[in-house]
């Protein structure tokens, strides 16, 4: 069955439904910026997709009048509360990285995974997507996003500390983006236990002080915070 929606917000990942959800047959039957009147939203779509950033959230909700749409945000550290007073309610978090509209809309076609809460209707878009279900509590929404910010955002900052340490020894940076390619796929096939090797998995301290000694003082903090994380891993 196919829903009309309206998507509240024109940014990335506005952008990127609306394109996805359009590949697929889901009428988009507008798409509402910052400024424009949203209090009608609800009253001639199926779903109204609050894709906003997180703070605007319950704000953006607030001022929708109930209707008889589903009315869901794509926040992931909010849960149903953030929707406040509309009687069919969901949460679609893609555990995507949506940069831009045109590659966020191919991601979202791509078997990607989402968190869902609420309405039956959530799990109707993520169906209709291709995409891969999870319930999530509303309690346990925070500690999920935290999950997926370090999974996304603090492994590409450890890749940009990285960078930093090749470029100061003219080490090209993509031998360890392979690297790093390679290990992510060892715990997907072996999880994070069984996949990690280095001083740590060995109890290797003398390698371990080695690096310390030969950091820049800048880069040893998260070197060291990240190596007891590595063995304590190790320890399991």
């Amino acid at each position: 069955m196919t829903r009309r929606v309206r998507i509240i917000g024109t940014g990335r990942a506005g952008g990127s439904f609306a394109a996805a959800l359009e590949r697929v047959g889901w009428p988009v039957v507008g798409q509402l910026g910052r400024g424009d009147d949203i209090s009608a939203a609800a009253e001639d779509s199926d779903l109204v997709l609050v894709c906003t950033p997180d703070a605007a959230v319950e704000q953006v909700a607030a001022a929708i009048e109930p209707g008889p749409a589903v009315v869901a945000h794509v926040a992931g550290s909010f849960g149903l509360e953030a929707l406040g007073h509309h009687r069919r309610r969901a949460a679609v978090h893609p555990l995507i990285s949506l940069p831009n509209a045109e590659i966020g809309a191919a991601r979202l076609l791509a078997s990607g995974w989402f968190a869902v809460a609420g309405d039956p209707m959530a799990s109707e878009l993520v169906a209709a997507l291709g995409g891969r279900a999870f319930s999530v509590a509303d309690e346990d929404r925070a500690v999920y996003h935290a999950a997926a910010c370090i999974a996304a955002n603090h492994v590409v900052a450890l890749l940009g500390q990285v960078e930093r340490l090749a470029g100061a020894i003219g080490v090209p940076a993509e031998a360890y983006v392979e690297l790093a390619r390679v290990s992510v796929e060892n715990v997907a096939a072996l999880g994070a236990a069984g996949a990690l090797t280095g001083p740590a998995a060995r109890g290797d301290q003398a390698t371990i002080d080695r690096h310390l000694a030969h950091l820049p003082a800048e880069e040893r903090a998260s070197y060291e915070v990240l190596m007891r994380e590595a063995s304590r891993l190790a320890r399991g």
